[in-house]
């Protein structure tokens, strides 16, 4: 068994590890005292130290492996090192103060520095050991990746993160066809915001790169090698290779075998030493303060300390690293520092251009940059990253910091002031490229007195709707006090657009997330506020009712955990009653669940159906279940949707009954029932004009009649108490129901979000509803089929769903209070 032993009056180091860590510890080390140490270095990979930042040029062929080399074998020789490539230790005699390698070679030290780096992480997945599936960590899975695209075909690459995105367009380059599938709603989630994860997108899927967001693979397919990726919905996609890049952990098992500290990664102090004080830990594979990094400016500082303490200085420590990211993609400029997420105590500037592409965040904490996300312009990036690093208060440059560097030292103008003084020649809509002079000439010489006016006619702001208050200001300009805006209401403080404007561009611009519609739109904020999610939310769900996949932060508590929540932090659960129907089972049903789970309150509502309140959170899904088991699902009492249909007893049982109103009332119910509306909708069928189910204040209510059935619109009943408008009479259930939906759907498709159906027919008018519904049959049929459409997404209930374990988190306490408070007064 080969034994190295070390010089005389010399420390004898041992670097377990030949990565870019290690290599930049020993750099540090020999510049700082060069001699001192007797070096040998273990590396498991047959080459020398090299950039491992630069894999993804050599994968797309920019650079070869030798352009990538930082110390060649010469250096080791310059130096003095013992390199033994190809060689990795298999253990630790912390006692001995001896490492032992796999092919049992044996070597003392009198310091010792672990630098294994991390290792690439494999979803647990069938086929996972198939031959074409690789990992995206060093020069042999380059040389696998390049051998098999050489032969062509599909790459799947799983991961949408750095490395992900680099391998995709490295292969694609290479001529592949690349599908990269991504489990999170959108990619570089841990380094970009939703808005620059979707501009990002777009770059990659330009570049002719399938990207599959927020899709889980469920195997891998094949029998001798990979054939597809199966992924879940059902979706095969055939493919020649896989590449596993869904991220690395710390590669600690080293450590831990020897007896060391280990927790995610191997733990170190603020002196890079282990819990042993002749180990010290480098690079990847380390944890300090809790947190492990990968990227390369951590390791170098982290590299730093190790050679300062290893040549004697007792000051020199870690304090931990404030790190950037930039995506190593030729023609993608991104650039994402610090922590951008959004607190209480935070504020943020957001600048957009979407006709550039082009998107900035700041996030600021006390005047001072806490993170930042910058896309398309990176320029200013190094300057925000030392801006955050030395925790400069920014107040005096607080109105100019989003625009950069060059612009500081200036002041904002009224922005009234601010367009009136640009050049005539200057561009206000980049979209339709429309310059002030135009606009101006327009508004004086044709006598354009609104914002629709001036659009129509210049098709400023008439695109993506970002340069309206410019055009606003212009026309304000021009008109004083006369400008017809006044009564123009922006959605909210975060768009200058109205809720008709924004529900417009949606569907002409084809814009199918909330990142599309903020960044395309030129949203002030980075992700919205309370009052435009929701509804923007709505409009989305609304106009891809199949594919768009609904944003549960983006709903009100109610309509999240599907019950109301009530004053004591209670919820209160209302079974659907079709109709108003119900049966003897179902009310022994509710009965035993209000007396299992100790609800106090059982009461009858104005809709005819039977409230359960006082049930906790927690309880929620159990409830849910035992009503399931009876045949109940869910109200939907909460929601913006259809809430109920009251009916009478109609001519099955009342002497003036003309029709059978509550099997009518079923009936729309069952066509109707887990539709999102703008706002709440209820709906009434009585069986006579006697009105017994209060029709004529409903959002929609039918009235029976001998000769059939009169339709009533745009009643209230709440704090705004109206009368139905009658729409018109049909003969048949069958066209009642077929009218109802139409007259849902145009709703649906129409209205600005929280307005009730009746405020929506003031501001459509009466007669156009009545035209297109009653008198264009074209479009009511069209209206219909898009209705039914929208229910196929919906028709399921949604308590069956989280009595299975859907969003369990959402019901599940926070803390265990009561032992944290027992233990505070032990």
């Amino acid at each position: 068994m080969p034994v190295t032993t070390h010089q005389a009056n010399r420390t004898k180091l041992v670097v377990v590890g030949n990565g870019m860590a290690a290599g930049r510890v020993l750099e540090e080390l020999f510049e700082r005292r060069s001699g001192a140490f007797d070096v040998s270095v273990y590396g498991s990979e047959p080459r020398v130290n090299y950039n491992r930042i630069m894999l993804s040029p050599v994968l797309a062929g920019e650079k070869a492996y030798e352009d990538i080399i930082i110390h060649g074998e010469s250096w080791y020789a310059r130096h003095g090192v013992a390199l033994h490539k190809g060689e990795t230790v298999a253990s630790i005699d912390r006692n001995a103060k001896r490492v032992t390698t796999a092919s049992g070679r044996n070597e003392h030290y009198d310091k010792l520095l672990i630098a294994t780096g991390s290792a690439p992480i494999a979803i647990p997945v069938h086929g996972v050991d198939l031959p074409g599936v690789v990992t995206f960590r060093d020069l042999d899975d380059v040389d696998a990746m390049l051998g098999q695209a050489e032969k062509g075909g599909h790459a799947v690459v799983i991961g949408g993160g750095l490395l992900g995105l680099e391998a995709a367009a490295g292969l694609k380059s290479k001529g592949m066809a690349v599908t990269v599938v991504h489990l999170m709603p959108t990619l570089m989630e841990r380094q970009l915001d939703p808005s620059a994860g979707y501009l990002l997108q777009k770059a990659i899927e330009k570049r002719g790169i399938e990207v599959l967001t927020g899709t889980n693979t469920q195997a891998i397919l094949g029998s001798s090698k990979v054939e597809a990726v199966k992924l879940d919905g059902g979706r095969d996609i055939r493919c020649d290779m896989v590449v596993m890049a869904v991220g690395i952990r710390p590669n600690a098992r080293l450590a831990k075998e020897a007896g060391l500290v280990v927790e995610r990664g191997v733990r170190v102090d603020d002196e890079m030493l282990t819990s042993d004080p002749d180990i010290y830990a480098v690079g990847e594979c380390v944890e300090h303060r809790g947190q492990c990094y990968g990227l390369v400016a951590p390791l170098f500082e982290m590299a730093k300390v190790v050679a300062a303490r290893l040549c004697g200085d007792s000051a020199a420590r870690y304090q931990g690293s404030v790190v950037s990211t930039k995506l190593k993609v030729s023609g993608i400029d991104l650039f994402s520092a610090g922590d951008f997420t959004l607190g209480d105590d935070d504020d943020e500037i957001v600048l957009r251009d979407p006709s550039r592409g082009v998107y900035k965040r700041i996030v600021l904490r006390d005047n001072r940059v806490k993170g930042a996300v910058l896309y398309g312009e990176t320029e200013d990036g190094p300057w925000l990253f030392d801006l955050l690093k030395k925790e400069t208060d920014i107040a005096a440059m607080r109105d100019t910091l989003i625009f950069g560097q060059a612009y500081q030292g200036g002041s904002p103008l009224d922005p009234t002031a601010a367009v009136a003084v640009l050049p005539d020649d200057a561009e206000i809509c980049g979209c339709n490229g429309v310059c002030k002079a135009a606009i101006v000439s327009a508004i004086t010489e044709q006598g354009l007195a609104s914002l629709d006016e001036v659009r129509a006619q210049t098709k400023a702001s008439a695109s993506c709707g970002q340069c309206t208050s410019k055009v606003e200001a212009l026309i304000l300009g021009a008109l004083g006090d006369t400008y017809k805006g006044a009564t123009r209401k922006a959605m909210c403080k975060c768009t200058d657009l109205t809720h008709e404007e924004v529900r417009g561009f949606i569907v002409s611009r084809s814009l199918t997330s909330l990142p599309a519609v903020m960044q395309e739109l030129g949203w002030k904020t980075s992700c919205g506020c309370p009052s435009c999610r929701p509804a923007l939310n709505y409009y989305l769900l609304c106009a891809y009712p199949l594919t768009y996949r609904d944003d549960a932060q983006s709903r009100f508590v109610n309509e999240r955990v599907h019950a109301n929540i009530q004053k004591d932090g209670t919820f209160s659960v209302v079974p659907r009653m079709w109709g108003g129907l119900t049966t003897p089972n179902e009310l022994r049903a509710i009965a035993d669940v209000a007396d299992r789970f100790s609800i106090p309150t059982v009461k009858v509502t104005g809709g005819q159906r039977i409230d359960l309140l006082g049930v906790k959170k927690e309880d929620l899904p159990a409830v849910w279940a035992e009503l399931n088991r009876a045949g109940l699902v869910s109200g939907h009492a909460y929601a913006k949707g259809l809430r109920t249909v009251k009916t009478c007893v109609g001519k099955e049982w009342c002497r003036f009954g003309t029709q059978d109103s509550t099997g009518l009332g079923v009936k729309l119910e069952r066509l109707l029932c887990g539709s999102w509306t703008p706002a709440k909708v209820k709906l009434a069928v009585s069986g006579c004009p006697r009105n017994c189910a209060e029709a004529t204040v409903k959002d929609i209510g039918v009235i029976c009649v001998d000769s059939g059935f009169d339709i009533h619109i745009a009643g209230a009943a709440g704090l705004h108490v109206r009368a139905t408008d009658l729409l018109r009479h049909v003969e048949t259930e069958e066209e009642t129901l077929e009218y109802v939906a139409a007259i849902l759907q145009l709703y649906r498709e129409e209205a600005a979000y929280l307005d009730r159906l009746y405020k929506w027919v003031e501001k459509t008018g009466l007669e156009r509803v009545r035209h297109i519904i009653m008198e264009d049959h074209v479009a009511r049929k069209a209206l219909y089929e898009r209705f039914l459409v929208s229910q196929r997404a919906v028709r399921k209930d949604p308590w069956a769903e989280r009595a299975a374990g859907f969003n369990a988190q959402e019901f599940a306490p926070l803390a265990i209070v009561a032992p944290i408070a027992q233990l505070a007064a032990e």
